[in-house]
């Protein structure tokens, strides 16, 4: 496993989110380390993905701080702040969001262009390079619409590494794929994990999330019922509610075994650009 860092990138304390009524997090507390891969799990609707956005400052809690590296996000009052943290942070959803009239390769160098200020030479090479890191390097020049779902969720992935985050975001990343292709996606989610970079996933893959974290919260009802190792999560929960939740979501994932790397071992760490 990489060397973690003992200072978190992202932190958040004593966060509470109200939306529509609904008090969605009550005093959320979590941390997240450089090179650690962090699991939120738990049932639908307890407040995960609401999580992420909350790190990105897509969502602003009425209560509690949020920070990444130091910074509070809730102290950030501009747009131009705003942008500039989230240059730092690699958002994969659910949906892919791809531009559906831009090729793969624009797909991924338009935010290095525009946001980052490459040149469009270096933009294009890094975006090649990370196409072949996702085995897709042949895919350059086709459109979203004529690429499978989990093409497409690899090419999005290729984008938020295209503006080389600190820290990368999975949101459900597989949910929305045949169960055919969801090994395609969590192999490089696999790599990357690997390879130290910095990662938070909300995921309904318990064996996946077994596999590849560091540590694991569990949420429910916008509460953290338990954190720790994966280890002790998955094989020595304190919580009942942790126990009765992992025995139904690992009895559902029993006929889906976790996908094994066919990818090549490229490193993205090893990868050489202009820029």
């Amino acid at each position: 496993m990489p060397t973690i860092d003992t200072a978190a990138l992202a932190q958040l304390r004593d966060v509470h989110l109200t939306l529509g009524g609904n008090h969605v997090l009550r005093g959320i507390e979590l941390d997240v380390h450089r090179g650690e891969a962090v699991s939120i799990i738990g049932p639908s609707g307890s407040g995960k993905s609401t999580i992420l956005r909350c790190i990105t400052g897509l969502l602003r809690p009425q209560g509690g701080h949020v920070t990444l590296d130091g910074t509070d996000i809730g102290a950030l009052k501009s747009e131009a702040q705003l942008a500039e943290l989230r240059k730092r942070v690699g958002f994969v959803f659910q949906q892919y969001n791809l531009f559906p009239h831009l090729s793969v390769l624009e797909n991924l160098v338009m935010a290095p262009i525009r946001i980052l200020g490459r040149n469009k030479a270096d933009a294009r090479r890094e975006a090649l390079a990370l196409l072949d890191r996702v085995r897709l390097g042949g895919k350059a020049d086709a459109y979203p619409g004529e690429l499978s779902g989990g093409q497409q969720q690899r090419v999005a992935i290729a984008r938020a590494l295209a503006m080389r985050p600190e820290l990368i975001l999975f949101d459900e990343v597989t949910s929305a794929l045949d169960p055919e292709m969801v090994g395609e996606v969590l192999a490089v989610i696999r790599e990357l994990v690997q390879e130290g970079m910095t990662c938070v996933l909300v995921t309904h893959e318990m064996r996946f999330a077994e596999e590849i974290s560091d540590r694991v919260y569990f949420i429910e009802a916008g509460r953290v019922v338990e954190h720790g190792s994966a280890q002790r999560i998955f094989y020595r929960p304190d919580s009942e509610r942790t126990k009765a939740f992992l025995t139904r979501a690992l009895n559902g994932d029993a006929q889906r075994p976790a996908a094994r790397s066919a990818f090549s071992p490229i490193r993205f760490d090893q990868l050489s650009f202009s820029v």
